[in-house]
């Protein structure tokens, strides 16, 4: 059978009976394949007198506000109410999805599909134990409905069970070759994994789809860039921007990839980096210091030769027997190796730090246990991700103690990964910490 193409949408949707659930859903995918298709198909839409199949329409073209009005006027029938759930779940009004899908349940629609759309319902909304017993209530096609496997996934995915989740995509896939959503997520948990290889295939699956999926896409162009397989990332981009040309995120990577074809990586720059920061680690003990003032830096907790270099001579001489025999000691030391007290404070060169707050004045402001939570609760991309696992960048209080142009500094950490993160922080009203 060939796969419709948006040709066959309106006749698919107008013209008949009412598509199910699930062909709703396809239709859906074709429409968004490009913005021209979603452009022609909502002009169509609203020539439809009918204000169910207009409803319905509009609804796939992601005009929310006017496709609950329109349905709203709708006669009284299961995919009305269908529809209307899935508006609710959109605006993020649960209670109102779940109430919408009862009644599409009382109206007469497919059982099997109103359980589904419930728990994934359950699932965005955080209730794992409701969208579990939604499923069990389904429990009989386990082993013949796709959609099914891909809704147990889901649940699996949200309780940490990830490979479970993993296997009912599969069985998803097995099911249904053509379910689109179940084989990115399969895509989705390689790549996480660090599969890159079989993740690349099941990307490289889906980007042979007609239409081919956009988020599948960027997905596989950053795993082309991150392999230094330029000329393949920027197929992959401008795959999407032919389709959407107005698509912001991937007309930002297209220039990061450019960006990243010149990026030179100076290995022995690296390295010196490298040496630098296992000396500022070589512990005080190695030193050959008098008892007196091995015990001030001790009780200084000045431990590594990095905590001297970020002391100055005042703050030492102002320590209770610390005096200057030592403090001459520690310069003649440090001066064999063409160091000096206070120079990691130099090297940071703020250019008047008494007249602005410390980057402690202004973390202690915020609040501590969201400064603590793990990266993973900002939901990056992939690329953004890795970006930040290479800076050892763990938790909210790494990230914002970072700049812009340390971030950026890093390789393969493009602007299109920078201003994720700041709209990323932004939600949580943090931002990155401000260059001098």
């Amino acid at each position: 059978m060939e796969p419709l193409t948006i040709a066959d949408v309106p006749a698919a949707l107008f013209d008949g009976d009412v598509p199910s659930v699930e062909d709703i859903k396809k239709l859906g995918r074709i429409v968004n394949a490009s913005e021209r298709n979603r452009i022609a198909f909502r002009r169509e839409s609203e020539h439809q007198k009918d204000a169910l199949r207009c409803g319905l329409g509009l609804l796939l073209c992601g005009d929310n506000d006017a496709a609950a009005q329109t349905l709203e006027k709708a006669r009284d029938c299961p995919e009305k109410w269908m529809a209307l759930g899935w508006l609710c779940r959109r605006q993020k009004d649960y209670d109102a999805a779940i109430e919408r899908f009862d009644t599409a349940a009382k109206a007469g629609a497919d059982a099997l599909s109103v359980s589904l759309e419930k728990s994934e319902t359950y699932c965005r909304a955080g209730h794992a134990d409701k969208a579990d017993k939604a499923l069990k209530q389904c429990g009989n096609y386990e082993n013949v409905s796709a959609a099914y496997h891909y809704q147990r996934g889901l649940l699996c995915d949200m309780q940490g069970d990830y490979e479970q989740a993993m296997s009912h995509y599969a069985k998803a896939v097995e099911l249904d070759p053509d379910h689109e959503q179940a084989l990115f997520q399969l895509a989705y948990a390689c790549d996480l994994r660090g599969d890159e290889e079989l993740a690349m295939d099941y990307y490289k699956e889906l980007a042979s789809r007609v239409p081919p999926p956009a988020n599948a896409l960027l997905n596989l162009a950053v795993l082309h860039e991150d392999r230094g397989e330029y000329d393949n990332a920027e197929i992959c981009v401008n795959m999407v921007l032919a389709s959407h040309p107005n698509h912001a995120k991937a007309a930002l990577f297209r220039k990061d990839i450019e960006s990243s074809r010149y990026m030179v990586y100076d290995e022995e720059k690296e390295k010196r980096r490298n040496r630098h920061n296992k000396i500022l680690e070589i512990p005080i003990s190695d030193f050959e210091l008098s008892v007196r003032s091995r015990n001030c830096l001790k009780k200084m907790d000045i431990n590594t030769l990095g905590d001297l270099l970020r002391t100055t001579e005042a703050e030492l001489l102002a320590y209770k027997n610390f005096g200057e025999t030592s403090l001459v000691e520690i310069k003649k030391i440090l001066a064999s190796k063409n160091l000096h007290l206070g120079m990691a404070l130099e090297e940071n060169n703020p250019s008047n730090p008494s007249s602005a707050p410390s980057e402690e004045d202004e973390l202690s402001q915020i609040d501590s246990e969201l400064l603590a939570k793990g990266i993973d609760e900002l939901e990056l991309s992939v690329r953004a991700r890795r970006a930040l696992e290479r800076l050892d960048i763990n938790t909210f209080h790494d990230l914002v103690t970072k700049s812009e142009p340390e971030l950026l500094g890093c390789k393969n950490f493009g602007v299109t990964s920078l201003n994720e993160v700041k709209e990323k922080l932004a939600k949580f009203e943090l931002t990155l910490r401000k260059s001098d």
